[in-house]
C-alpha cells in the first residue's frame, strides 16, 4: 500500500516515515501543502495522513482542493488541535478520520489499515478469495488453512490485487503501490513476483488465482 504523509514538523516526519515503512507501505513525504498536493495530483494513493497547520497550504484547503480534484484517497487527520469543533471542520473538508497528537503509534497503524480496508469495500480485516485467506492484521496468507509463506513485496502485490478482486491492475499502478516514488517504473520486476505467487500459493495449478490479460496487466481470478 502507498501513503503520502504530509507534515512540516521535521522530526514527526522521519519518525511517521519510519513507522509506516518498517509496517510494510511504500511512503512518499512532504512538508507543506504545496508538495502535497503537487504528489496527489501525481500519484495515486492508498492513505494520505495529513496534518492541518501546514505551511505554504493550510492542510484543510489542501484537503478540500484535492476532493474537488476527485481525489478519492481515504484521509487521516493528525494534529495537535484537540478542540471538536476543529474535528468536524476536518472532517467536513474531506477528511475521513481524526487523530489527535499525541498518538500511539498501534492506533494510527490500526486507523490506517481500517481506513485502506474500507477504501478497498474490504470492512473485515481478513480478506477471503476462494481457498486464499490474506489477514491484513498480521499480514499472513494461508491457503486452504496451510500458511504459505511469501516475502514483503510479493505479500504487497498480493494484497493489493486482493483489495481490487474485480479490476484489472496494470504493472505500472502495481509498481507505484509497492514502491516510493523514485523507483524505476518500467522495471519488469513485479512479473518476476506474480510468477512466484503463482508457484508459491498454487504449487500444482489447481487454483490459477491470478489471471494475466495481455497488455493490460493482472487480476485475482473470477473462477475463485
Amino acid at each position: 500500500m502507498r501513503v503520502l504523509i504530509v507534515e512540516d514538523d521535521a522530526r514527526l516526519l522521519t519518525q511517521l516515515d519510519q513507522l509506516m515503512q518498517q509496517n510494510g507501505y511504500s511512503v512518499d513525504l512532504a512538508d507543506d501543502g504545496q508538495k502535497a498536493l503537487f504528489l496527489f495530483r501525481e500519484y495515486p494513493y492508498d492513505l494520505a495522513i495529513v496534518d492541518i497547520g501546514l505551511p505554504v497550504l493550510d492542510g484543510l484547503d489542501l484537503i478540500r482542493q484535492v476532493r474537488k480534484d476527485h481525489v478519492t484517497s481515504p484521509i487521516l487527520i493528525l494534529t495537535a488541535r484537540d478542540r471538536w469543533q476543529e474535528k468536524v471542520e476536518g472532517l467536513e473538508a474531506g477528511a475521513d478520520d481524526y487523530l489527535t497528537k499525541p498518538f500511539h503509534n498501534e492506533e494510527l497503524l490500526a486507523r490506517a489499515k481500517a481506513l485502506i480496508r474500507r477504501a478497498a469495500g474490504q470492512p473485515n480485516p481478513a480478506i477471503e478469495r476462494g481457498p486464499i485467506r490474506l489477514d491484513t492484521l498480521s499480514e499472513e496468507v494461508f491457503v486452504n488453512n496451510a500458511y504459505v509463506e511469501l516475502t514483503a513485496y510479493e505479500y504487497k502485490v498480493l494484497e493489493y490485487l486482493l483489495m481490487n478482486p474485480n479490476k484489472i491492475v496494470s504493472k505500472t499502478e502495481l509498481t507505484e503501490h509497492i514502491y516510493d516514488q523514485d523507483f524505476d517504473l518500467d522495471s519488469n520486476v513485479i512479473e518476476v513476483f506474480i510468477g512466484r505467487l503463482r508457484k508459491k500459493i498454487d504449487p500444482d495449478g489447481s487454483i490459477k488465482p491470478i489471471d494475466t490479460l495481455r497488455g493490460r496487466g493482472y487480476r485475482i481470478s473470477r473462477q475463485l
